[in-house]
């Protein structure tokens, strides 16, 4: 269970392109062993987007603005822009939530998002739990409204996103931070933190996502940097995946 004082490594690698953080969630995925600690990752991001993984990077026209700064990641969900947020990535044995299904995992593990905002003072909740909005489907992730999204003053804020491998739960997602300079965007990027009146530097909002987890969840956190093994996977998949020079 994720709430018996299990040890938890912590991850932070600062401020990336979406190539490398990509790259980063995949090679922390694929060099994830059975009796790893479980991993929390934060980081953020240079100004960039991310798509899901059945989108096509192709499709957007504005992949010029970024100067090839894009992604694809290796979850679901619709486009998702970056540079004013704070994201985070879980790798989970599956064995901890053996007992919980893929929507009971979600509420599960987004406690520690809710708790976040709460202690902000904010009023939030899960979408399902809003009689007043219908679940819907976009291609901007920020638009769509899911189950387990999370309403801020009955406005959407962040989006999380799921993937099973047969050793692990992988989850990640974002918390908006700063109101974006986009403005052409503005839509569907969403709503952010300064948007309600909390201004926070991205170092303190990643200190109180990490206090969060560790009371939301009683576990150990463990602090450490990428592995030679895992520094080596990110290598690999930056030029033999995430390299886009031909879109």
């Amino acid at each position: 269970m994720l709430d018996s004082k299990s040890k938890f490594r912590v991850i932070q690698t600062g401020q990336k392109s979406a190539q490398e953080n990509m790259a980063i969630d995949e090679a922390l995925l694929k060099n994830f062993k059975e009796n790893d600690l479980p991993i929390l990752r934060l980081y953020t991001w240079e100004n960039s987007f991310t798509v899901g993984i059945s989108q096509d990077i192709s499709n957007y026209s504005f992949t010029k603005e970024f100067n090839g700064n894009y992604a694809k990641r290796v979850t679901g969900g619709g486009v998702l822009f970056h540079g004013h947020d704070l994201s985070y990535s879980l790798i989970i044995p599956t064995i901890i939530l053996k007992e919980f299904s893929v929507k009971e995992s979600y509420e599960k593990i987004c406690t520690f998002l809710l708790n976040f905002y709460k202690n902000l003072g904010l009023d939030c909740m899960y979408v399902k739990d809003n009689d007043t909005i219908k679940l819907s489907k976009n291609e901007y992730c920020q638009v769509g409204f899911e189950a387990y999204d999370i309403l801020v003053n009955c406005t959407k804020i962040g989006g999380n996103a799921q993937r099973r491998t047969k050793l692990a739960i992988f989850q990640h997602g974002s918390i908006p931070v700063k109101c974006t300079k986009i403005e052409k965007y503005k839509t569907q990027i969403g709503s952010t933190l300064e948007d309600f009146d909390i201004n926070l530097e991205f170092e303190e909002v990643s200190k109180r996502v990490i206090e969060s987890f560790e009371k939301s969840f009683n576990v150990e956190l463990v602090f450490s940097d990428l592995t030679k093994e895992e520094n080596k996977k990110k290598e690999i998949l930056l030029k033999e995946k995430y390299d886009y020079s031909n879109i």
